[in-house]
């Protein structure tokens, strides 16, 4: 519970940042421009409001509502998500948004989504500033990779060292890393101490290689034990540091990943299990390990979580961490987020396929991007990168997001005709049909992946 608690404050924290600027974005332009606002919110009032107050000699009624899906700046004279059609009915006012020319109208509804943009562009360039860039070469990791069948079809062996593609040298391994390799006809690795160079197609589905069970690429983590929880079935095993698990279930272990797979099959078992009977044995395994010079085997009964209790022992590599004076952090964190931005557009295409759109999340995937523990490194990592998201999802043509009312204004001055209110609400409903079911969606696939059911 404690857990979930941490990461619903970190996920509700950094909306409530990110839902602040953007309508803070479409607040600004619009009081630059002299067109009132009517209400800001934060979170929807739909019904009722948990808080709200108005200055005197103001217009404006700010708030927060109960419902946590976004918020909104009410702006006069707008059709919006308010489907507010009895002021659009009354004679047309100096200080509304329709009155006003196109270009400033234009420029309140891309506000909010340009706030986003550099607010996002922003926290990179001060996190490189006040923790810098830590990370691990991959070139740096001795004991190389492990590989699934798939890439092992495509010439990659265990232990093979990556070192990059016909455009570049890897970093680090993250998400880049698979990227990289799913779009290169070339990749240089070091094999038994020698360089050479593998062949690829350049267009494998990066989603396969980042779902697939076990995934194509892992770092490669040896088979040694370096602690034993206590109380764990390791430690009624006998098992100590230094020991090293040989096979499971007769199968074969040279690396702690493979061991891993095998855990993820009695898994599949336990999930499966229809019976008492079914269930224990999925969780009964055979275990051979040894301490260097004597070999043994033992048949447990692992607990329902199908954990041993011990930690293998990683690599120890070095990592190596680039600091930035406060002047260097701005364009090396402009870089790092046009580099973000412009891989979530590339993956964009998988969304349109069976698998991704399993592969779509609601607030649950969301909240568990964030750490079990509060750590701000991550949670602004985690907010930079959401705000991005939130900037490029708003500025889709899609009506009753900003995108849409973009779409329209653009028309308007290209053609010098604005599209009819009833045009506009019907368009708004639309919209915010397909805003409302995309939602849906993704939260349905987080209760059924909950469930175990997809």
């Amino acid at each position: 519970m404690e857990i979930f608690l941490i990461k619903l404050a970190q996920l509700i924290l950094a909306l409530s940042i990110l839902i602040l600027l953007h309508e803070g974005g479409h607040f600004v332009f619009a009081k630059l421009f002299g067109i009132r606002v009517e209400k800001f919110y934060l979170f929807f009032d739909w019904k009722f409001s948990l808080f709200k107050f108005k200055p005197k000699k103001s217009d404006t009624e700010y708030g927060i509502g109960w419902l946590p899906l976004g918020g909104y700046c009410k702006i006069a004279g707008m059709i919006d998500e308010s489907f507010d059609t009895d002021q659009m009915k009354q004679p047309m006012q100096s200080w509304e948004f329709r009155a006003k020319p196109a270009w400033q109208r234009l420029l309140v509804m891309v506000g909010g989504v340009l706030v986003n943009f550099l607010l996002a562009l922003f926290i990179y360039s001060m996190i490189l500033f006040y923790w810098g860039d830590t990370y691990v070469p991959v070139k740096d990791m001795s004991q190389g990779m492990k590989f699934n069948q798939e890439a092992k079809a495509l010439g990659f062996q265990d232990g093979d060292i990556l070192i990059g593609t016909e455009k570049r040298t890897f970093k680090n391994f993250s998400a880049d890393l698979y990227r990289d390799i799913s779009e290169a006809h070339r990749v240089d690795i070091i094999r038994d101490g020698k360089a050479m160079s593998i062949q690829l197609p350049g267009d494998l589905n990066l989603l396969n290689m980042i779902k697939a069970q076990p995934s194509f690429v892992q770092m490669l983590i040896p088979n040694e034990i370096d602690s034993v929880i206590p109380g764990s079935t390791a430690e009624k095993m006998g098992l100590k540091k230094g020991y090293r698990i040989l096979a499971i279930d007769g199968n074969k272990i040279s690396c702690h990943n493979e061991l891993t797979d095998q855990m993820a099959r009695h898994a599949d078992m336990l999930a499966t299990a229809k019976n008492s009977t079914d269930s224990l044995k999925a969780r009964t395994v055979t275990v051979a390990y040894t301490n260097g010079s004597k070999l043994y085997t033992a048949r447990v009964v692992m607990h329902s979580t199908l954990k041993l209790g011990f930690v293998p022992k990683t690599p120890d590599y070095q990592t190596i961490t680039q600091e930035y004076e406060f002047f260097e952090s701005f364009p090396a964190g402009i870089k790092y987020g046009l580099n973000v931005l412009g891989s979530y557009i590339d993956d964009l295409k998988y969304v349109f396929t069976a698998e991704g759109a399993k592969s779509l999340g609601g607030f649950g995937t969301i909240g568990n991007l964030f750490p079990a523990d509060w750590n701000w490194l991550i949670f602004w990592q985690m907010t930079a990168f959401l705000s991005i998201i939130l900037a490029f999802m708003n500025i889709l043509p899609i009506p009753a997001l900003d995108g849409g009312h973009v779409l329209f204004l653009l028309y308007e001055m290209i053609t010098r005709r604005k599209p009819s209110e009833e045009f506009m609400i019907r368009a708004e409903y639309v919209g915010f049909g397909i805003v409302i079911l995309l939602l849906v969606v993704a939260n349905l696939n987080d209760i059924l992946r909950t469930l175990g059911i997809m």
